[in-house]
């Protein structure tokens, strides 16, 4: 984290007495109070430079005034060497015209590139003389320099931004006091690496313009959008100065920073909400409470995807304003349609904080395109809409009714589950037997044949939260579409067969055909049918006829030895607990 600058926390250093001028500066600085030369190649004319590399890229070059930091190495014309910095491991550092250097190099440095190369040869006059310097210069020397430029700037320079890619979409620029998630690489004006946020596989986060950068950055990352790429140039006097940062960057270091920017918030931000999709007819909207099945896709401001509900083929399905969702989430569901399309940007605050979680980083802005299957409340009923009652519709289903009926059951969104319709049959039940759901065995009554209602089934009167494995998913909202075809009255609460007429007083008798004080199930089976099919008796509808005969002959063989005697034998006024007779 090279461009880091912790706010007023550097500890105070004791700077060490500065140690003896190096042999460079001995050979270089050359204090005579003369004018700097006139830039240009060779202002005198023994004074020769060779170009020997020259960058095709060369926004600017020296001039006089200008702090230049570079490379050379120092030789006679014999080419014996006098004086490297490559051996020192450091760059020569210094103003250019300001009498710092000899006039020979004070004149061979103006007009050059970043990594420009030049070999520079300068005459006595201009370097050190018939005097030269003792030990190291012999009198009247010429002196050849293979220069190579690394770094330029201006005590009047300021923080230089190009921005090479800008989104079509930009919403909102940083401002001050915003936190902001970026990618950079760090380079020197030469183009060497010195940090990058790639290698590391991490974003760089930090607040902007409160110091916790190098104020060059801090500047430098002013007004620009997410998405959007730029080069930020920064002179040392606003980056690490004449220190550097101690390990990676010299002093007087002029800084490029090649920044992508990911995120971008300010912790006063609350939730941003942008409706997509609004359906024109929305007879509820979601309050806290209420439990939602919706499909969403989770990015990050960038357009990383980090989930997808859709990618597992099925709904997110929560309970919303309490909890169970993170808050920017709680909040954002509020108040949509079914149906509604919406999208949700939420703070990281409000998301997963600085931690993060999974795949989501740490103080990331998370981006929720939702879309509202279906929503309800623990305390819903089911909801009923008739659209169609014929002339006369005086008889009511009720239970006990056997009912035929057509249906398409569909979902909120309208996704079809089933039609009888499609099948070419009816569906057939007995009210109240639990034979459906029960929000369908309330939606069906007290209709009359030939009328069309819409029945609306919160999931607790449903299927529930489990469903129906592969047809019906789990806490859904069913819509079913009913129309009544048949209805057969069904018999009164807690019987299974009736007399349509008087019961005979010798009723035991005619069942016992054989007379032998004792009725078999075939006896009792053959005598019951028998009165159902001359209208004297009728079998509760809808149920297997056997069956219901068969209990009934359960019931009054209360020995259970497989035959009724007349000790036995009651009827239903005699013996209220049993469905017989």
């Amino acid at each position: 984290m090279l461009v880091r600058l912790v706010l007023n926390s550097r500890p105070q250093v004791i700077q060490p007495p500065r140690p003896p001028l190096p042999p460079l500066l001995l050979l270089l600085l050359w204090v005579t109070g003369q004018a700097a030369p006139v830039a240009g190649l060779g202002s005198d004319a023994e004074l020769q430079i060779e170009r020997r590399f020259v960058p095709d890229e060369c926004p600017r070059t020296v001039r006089s005034g200008d702090f230049v930091r570079y490379h050379y190495v120092g030789t006679f014309p014999d080419g014996q060497k006098f004086d490297s910095s490559y051996d020192r491991d450091s760059t020569f550092n210094v103003f250019v015209g300001k009498g710092q250097l000899i006039t020979g190099m004070d004149q061979a440095l103006v007009g050059m590139c970043v990594n420009e190369r030049r070999f520079v040869k300068i005459p006595p006059k201009l370097a050190y003389g018939s005097e030269g310097v003792s030990g190291v210069i012999p009198p009247n020397s010429v002196l050849h320099f293979d220069v190579l430029l690394m770094d330029i700037w201006n005590s009047e320079d300021q923080v230089q931004i190009h921005t090479y890619f800008k989104p079509p979409s930009c919403p909102r620029t940083i401002q001050v006091s915003d936190f902001v998630r970026y990618h950079y690489n760090g380079t020197f004006l030469d183009g060497t690496l010195f940090d990058s946020s790639h290698n590391r596989m991490k974003t760089y986060d930090t607040y902007v313009g409160i110091g916790w950068l190098i104020p060059g950055m801090d500047k430098g990352l002013l007004g620009m959008c997410v998405g959007e790429k730029r080069i930020i140039t920064i002179p040392p006097f606003l980056a690490y100065g004449e220190d550097g940062d101690g390990k990676d960057i010299p002093g007087q270091a002029s800084l490029v920073f090649d920044v992508a920017l990911l995120d971008l918030h300010n912790p006063k931000d609350s939730i941003s909400i942008e409706n997509k999709v609004v359906p024109e007819n929305c007879e509820r909207i979601s309050q806290s409470g209420d439990f939602l099945r919706y499909h969403y896709n989770g990015t990050l401001l960038d357009g990383t995807l980090f989930d997808s509900s859709y990618s597992r083929n099925r709904t997110f399905d929560t309970y919303i304003g309490q909890g169970y969702v993170i808050p920017g989430l709680d909040e954002g569901l509020l108040g949509v349609c079914i149906g509604e399309k919406r999208r949700i940007v939420v703070p990281p605050h409000l998301g997963y904080g600085e931690e993060g979680r999974g795949n989501i980083p740490g103080s990331a802005v998370l981006v929720f395109d939702i879309h509202v299957i279906d929503f309800h409340n623990p305390s819903d009923s089911i909801s009923i809409t008739s659209h169609y009652k014929p002339p006369d519709c005086s008889v009511l289903s009720k239970k006990g009714d056997y009912l035929k009926y057509h249906y398409n059951a569909s979902l909120l969104d309208g996704t079809l589950l089933d039609s009888t319709w499609n099948l070419g049959k009816t569906y057939n039940i007995v009210l109240g037997s639990g034979q459906v759901v029960l929000g369908m065995d309330m939606g069906l009554r007290e209709m009359c044949v030939g009328e069309k209602r819409t029945v609306i089934i919160p999931p607790h009167l449903g299927y529930g939260e489990a469903g129906v494995d592969g047809e019906v998913p789990g806490s859904a909202v069913l819509v079913f579409d009913i129309e009544l075809l048949e209805l057969v009255a069904g018999l009164p609460e807690g019987y299974m067969f009736i007399w349509n007429g008087e019961v005979s007083p010798n009723l035991f008798e005619e069942i016992d055909k054989d007379g032998n004080g004792e009725v078999l199930l075939e006896e009792f089976s053959e005598y019951i049918h028998a009165q159902v099919a001359s209208g004297k008796g009728k079998l509760a509808p809808g149920f297997d006829a056997e069956l219901v005969v068969k209990n009934m002959f359960t019931n009054q063989d209360r020995n259970g030895d497989g035959k009724v005697t007349a000790e036995e034998f009651k009827l239903k006024d005699q013996e209220a607990k049993h469905d017989e007779l």
